[in-house]
């Protein structure tokens, strides 16, 4: 178990899918800076973390809802949870998490490990099992759904524990550039190009040579 002092944010996990000396910047070093990929998140989220909820018919839609797990020491809110009325033996609902970005699908699973650590979140809260999520794509204009299978969870929990490791230890991991740190609105302050250790290597050798 977790004390609310060492909790970790949600979006931290996508950050250290990113690129992990990212997370530490961001979570450690308290680094932030907008690019237009951050300012387009940020405006589509103004629209659903409105702390709001609605009924229509079997369906309960909930904006904005404040979730953690003490287990795991996260915490962070839900673009929208829905919960549905279900046959259920013990009458409990249908819960889905449904996640709202800017982009489109990603290659890497950034977006479902922020997913799957929002489920065992209400899965803590609620005392149920929560099957499957949905992620509303701004560019395709379209939901997408994701089973939460074993393999995933298992993922995210690792990933949830590594996260953790670099926040209490208050160490940033080195930068290692690679394509990804283009679309960085951090690259500036990370500088990863220059802080290459093969190329330090090779400057401090050349520096020091007679």
């Amino acid at each position: 178990m977790f004390t609310e002092e060492e909790y970790i944010q949600l979006s931290a996990l996508q950050h250290y899918v990113f690129c992990p000396r990212q997370c530490g910047l961001i979570h450690v070093e308290d680094v932030w800076h907008e690019n237009v990929f951050t300012v387009r998140g940020d405006i589509l989220h103004e629209k659903v973390d409105t702390d709001t909820y609605e009924t229509r018919g079997t369906l309960k839609t909930v904006r904005g809802l404040r979730i953690h797990s003490t287990r795991l020491g996260i915490v962070g809110r839900a673009d929208v949870v829905e919960f549905r009325k279900s046959t259920n033996a013990d009458g409990s609902p249908d819960v889905m998490p449904v996640e709202f970005k800017s982009g489109q699908p990603k290659e890497d699973v950034s977006d479902k490990v922020q997913l799957c650590a929002q489920a065992l979140c209400l899965e803590e809260m609620m005392n149920t099992q929560v099957k499957r999520g949905a992620f509303f794509y701004g560019k395709i204009r379209r939901r997408v759904q994701v089973e939460l299978n074993e393999e995933l969870r298992k993922q995210t929990e690792k990933i949830i524990t590594a996260v953790h490791e670099i926040v209490s230890q208050k160490k940033v991991p080195a930068a290692r550039y690679n394509e990804k740190c283009r679309n960085c609105s951090l690259e500036e302050t990370c500088m990863p190009k220059a802080m290459n250790e093969k190329k330090l290597e090779k400057y401090m050798e050349e520096l020091y040579a007679p």
